[in-house]
Order: C-alpha cells, then sequence, then structure tokens
C-alpha cells in the first residue's frame, strides 16, 4: 500500500477485509485518529477513513472523546 497514487474506490473497499484486520491490531494499543492510523500502516489517510467509517458504521469502532485540534476522532475498539 505505501507510496500509490490514487486508487480507484473499487479497490480501495477490495482490500478492507485486510485492512480491517490492521486497523483492529492498530486499535488493540491505543486509541487513534485516522491519520495517525494511516502513517501507523503506511496507507493514504483517504483510504484509512472509508475502511475506519465502515467499521464505525457496522459497530466495531467507535469515537473516543471529543475530535483534536484538526477536527479528527480518535477512534478505539467497542466495547
Amino acid at each position: 500500500m505505501k507510496n500509490q497514487i490514487h486508487r480507484d474506490l473499487s479497490e480501495i473497499l477490495r482490500d478492507e477485509m485486510v485492512m480491517k484486520d490492521h486497523i483492529i491490531s492498530r486499535l488493540q494499543e491505543a486509541p487513534a485518529t485516522v491519520p495517525e492510523i494511516a502513517k501507523d500502516l503506511e496507507c493514504s489517510a483517504n483510504e484509512v477513513m472509508y475502511w475506519v467509517m465502515t467499521m464505525w458504521r457496522y459497530g466495531y469502532l467507535e469515537e473516543s472523546g471529543k475530535p483534536d485540534k484538526d477536527g479528527y476522532y480518535k477512534y478505539q475498539l467497542t466495547k
């Protein structure tokens, strides 16, 4: 995924199941924002946003606290 140029949405969504596991592993360490997750997984923040929002919508993740100074929420695994 590293250093990828713009990818088609269908390509991003095709990677969802693999990336879901990586995001879960990352968030087991501590809550994180989309940019933090993207940096740790060496993916674009835009792609991570799709995956995180899908996981949030289906109840895997929840927001943790208030947004940071840039407007990003930290996400954590649901309890």
